[in-house]
């Protein structure tokens, strides 16, 4: 089982890193309605976007297709990604929010 705090892509996973423009958009797209998922999100942008690949941003498209409760409730660990978003890019993506904005479990 993957763990989700681990940041990095497998050698025969890696994908090219985004360009500058492709990660102005991917930016834009993130922006939120909701505050505490703009603070997740901009502290992911600030760690990781050197480094951020277009499989990173499958994942992280996929994850902005939720709505804004339903996301802030990955990020919060209140549940895991189901149905689209379960995939490995998706979660790998979740991870790296997580580790960014320094969420801890939260139990029910």
């Amino acid at each position: 089982m993957q763990t989700l705090s681990t940041p990095s892509i497998a050698p025969e996973a890696a994908s090219p890193l985004l360009d500058e423009r492709e990660l102005s958009k991917l930016h834009w797209r993130c922006r939120r309605g909701l505050l505490e998922n703009d603070l997740f999100i901009e502290k992911f942008f600030h760690r990781f976007e050197s480094t951020l690949t277009r499989r990173h941003a499958q994942g992280l498209n996929a994850l902005m297709d939720l709505a804004d409760n339903d996301l802030l409730d990955l990020l919060l660990r209140r549940r895991e990604p189901s149905g689209e978003q379960d995939t490995q890019e998706a979660r790998e993506v979740l991870g790296m929010l997580r580790q960014s904005g320094g969420a801890t479990a939260v139990h029910a």
